[in-house]
């Protein structure tokens, strides 16, 4: 087996503990484990010098290590190779109203799972949600990449208005909202007028936009209403079902040409 192979085989094992680390990654190179990290590698899962496990941090791609040092609280990885390059991913922002703790962490995972470049709550006014932990938030981003293979991690930005979020956006980036009442009763269709390029999606709250802030949307040159289709979703599912739809049809989903 060629070293080639070899590296393509380590990215493919998914038996294979793997870790984001906030760390440069470089052959030769060692790398320190947080103290959550090292409890978890050789208190709970008791794993021993020497062993396999893939690492990324978001910027150099994915990496074959092997733990270097098993202290319970300061353990290492030793780099070897470098088993997947860097992926960009799609440049799509998610905007969404907060809901529910639990939706909330449910919400962030699918977002970094189907790409997101830019994950940014916005309060709107039907808004009904606790204060927001963007730790928590961060921590959900890293979980969801950690087991589903994601290289690009999304950033997370702090909350804000959505009023704000609209006067100070950048016209370049075409922001896609879902309303059940857009214009167009087919999503494909509707997607169809819009060409690939910067975007961003927009989830309302469970109790939809307010009347003034769906007529503001309305009237902006950059924004594009989406049907869902003929059932009302709830916001979760909502997006995540626009998500896949705009992957598909302007994202790195479609045919490549």
């Amino acid at each position: 087996m060629t070293e080639k192979d070899h590296a393509h085989n380590a990215a493919l094992d998914r038996s294979l503990i793997r870790l984001f680390i906030d760390a440069p990654l470089a052959a030769g190179g060692t790398a320190a484990l947080s103290a959550m990290q090292s409890n978890y590698l050789v208190n709970v899962m008791r794993l021993m010098r020497g062993v396999e496990l893939l690492v990324f941090n978001g910027l150099d791609g994915e990496w074959l290590a092997t733990l270097a040092a098993t202290s319970k609280n300061n353990a290492a990885v030793a780099l070897i190779r470098q088993v997947r390059p860097q992926m960009s991913g799609p440049d799509i922002h998610y905007l969404f109203a907060p809901i529910k703790r639990a939706k909330l962490d449910y919400v962030v995972q699918k977002a970094t799972e189907l790409g997101a470049a830019v994950i940014r709550p916005v309060m709107t006014r039907r808004t009904n949600a606790e204060r927001i932990n963007v730790e928590r938030l961060q921590a959900n981003v890293i979980e969801a990449a950690e087991q589903c293979g994601v290289l690009r991690m999304p950033e997370v930005l702090a909350p804000s208005k959505l009023e704000k979020a609209l006067d100070q956006w950048e016209s370049s980036r075409r922001l896609i909202y879902c309303d059940e009442a857009a214009p167009i009763a087919s999503p494909l269709a509707a997607l169809a007028h819009i060409t690939p390029g910067p975007l961003a999606v927009l989830i309302g709250p469970e109790g939809g936009f307010d009347p003034a802030e769906r007529e503001r949307l309305m009237r902006l040159p950059f924004v594009h209403a989406l049907s869902l289709g003929p059932r009302i979703m709830r916001a979760d599912t909502a997006g995540v079902a626009a998500m896949a739809l705009i992957n598909a049809a302007l994202g790195d989903w479609r045919a490549q040409e």
